[in-house]
């Protein structure tokens, strides 16, 4: 074990993870104690038996966030079970704290069939405001995910999916700026398509990006390739993507593209790939703790721009550009449905937070104070306009 690894178990072991619960109110006498709890509490019981969608005004629920996860989709771990994926979303509760004061519960549930998972949250979702689920893998996710979003009256985020696609398409809006490109123009492969790809394939596509080649691990994926799930199969159909294509590796794929998109895993391309691209060539080596090429590697190959998921490296492509800002909106406004025009909106809001677009200066840095507001105000902004 290293020092830092030594460092960040005494860390957690000593607060017993990153997480407390405060209270909003102090029981000094009696009379507090009335008012807080019994009998006082039984007067907002009668109001909302009367009118359950009270409980939001009254209540904790009207302010809590569920982050629910099985674990099966770990990004960099994999499939590591409910209990190990914990860390993972006690963190991301501590930044809805720290950045946008939203209050969020962390809750890893077994790795039981989409079905269960799905009733099971819809039978706890009387408590929270919203549901945000995390690293739950393809293509269960998916299914969770629209039957949520039918079936409740609150808003339901998957990070992996729409908050992977919003920073992408705000890093790619600049990115194309600073290479000269029209947005709609560019020629994009997209490497890597579990939760995180496609979803990031199906907003790009609804931003005007309409030259998307789709590769996994068996390679291009077509409508009528059986290695595919239907999620996979049925966007390929909608891009027309040719049945001649399906056997094409990533390193066919990329020739002659503009954009590259990983989502994948460590060194998947190489210089001689960067090369065959078309001149000023945007590279995203989203993944991690490995980048599908090096950062030095894909500017030596005269990579234009170049972004990772990795804060050693300017453009950090990272999730938490979008998520506590779009749930500070969505608790704000009361919207409902975090549908594909709400996710342009944010990212074009977050694009914008960049007013002059370099190289190496496409997305904001996580710790921009001015990122959370900006992306709270495009969700308010958005709901305002839908009524």
């Amino acid at each position: 074990m290293t020092s830092e690894e030594d460092a960040i178990l005494r860390l957690h072991q000593a607060h017993t993870g990153m997480l407390d619960i405060k209270t909003d109110f102090d029981i000094e006498d009696r009379a507090d104690l009335q008012k807080a709890y019994t009998p006082g509490v039984a007067v907002l019981s009668r109001m909302i038996a009367e009118k359950p969608e009270l409980k939001d005004k009254f209540t904790v629920s009207g302010k809590l966030v569920a982050l629910i996860t099985d674990g099966t989709a770990v990004l960099g771990l994999g499939n590591v079970g409910p209990a190990a994926g914990l860390p993972v979303i006690e963190g991301k509760a501590l930044l809805y704290k720290d950045l946008a004061n939203i209050n969020a519960i962390p809750l890893a549930v077994d790795q039981v069939s989409p079905k269960e998972i799905i009733k099971t949250i819809k039978n706890i979702s009387l408590s929270f405001a919203g549901i945000h689920l995390e690293d739950i893998a393809a293509p269960r996710c998916f299914e969770i995910e629209n039957a949520l979003s039918e079936e409740l009256d609150i808003p339901v985020y998957h990070d992996d999916q729409e908050g992977s696609a919003i920073v992408v398409l705000a890093g790619l809006i600049n990115a194309a700026k600073v290479v000269g490109k029209k947005l709609t123009d560019l020629r994009v492969v997209i490497n890597g398509v579990g939760a995180s790809g496609l979803a990031t394939a199906r907003l790009l596509y609804a931003a005007g990006i309409k030259h998307l080649t789709l590769v996994d691990v068996h390679g291009v994926i077509t409508s009528e390739d059986y290695r595919a799930n239907d999620y996979q199969r049925l966007f390929a159909a909608k891009l027309g993507t040719p049945q001649r294509m399906e056997n094409q590796n990533i390193h066919d794929a990329i020739k002659g593209q503009d954009a590259f998109i990983g989502l994948s895993t460590g060194n998947v391309i190489n210089r001689h790939d960067v090369k065959q691209m078309n001149e000023q060539p945007i590279i995203f080596a989203l993944a991690n703790p490995h980048q599908e090429i090096a950062p030095e590697k894909a500017k030596e190959a005269g990579a234009a721009v170049i972004a990772t998921g990795s804060s050693q490296y300017p453009n950090q492509v990272n999730n938490i550009l979008a998520f506590p800002g779009l749930f500070k909106g969505l608790l704000a406004s009361g919207l409902k449905k975090v549908d594909m025009d709400l996710q342009k909106a944010v990212a074009q809001a977050l694009a914008s937070v960049v007013a002059e677009p370099t190289a190496e200066n496409i997305v904001p840095s996580v710790f921009d104070e001015r990122v959370v507001p900006t992306v709270a105000k495009a969700v308010v902004d958005y709901a305002s306009q839908s009524k």
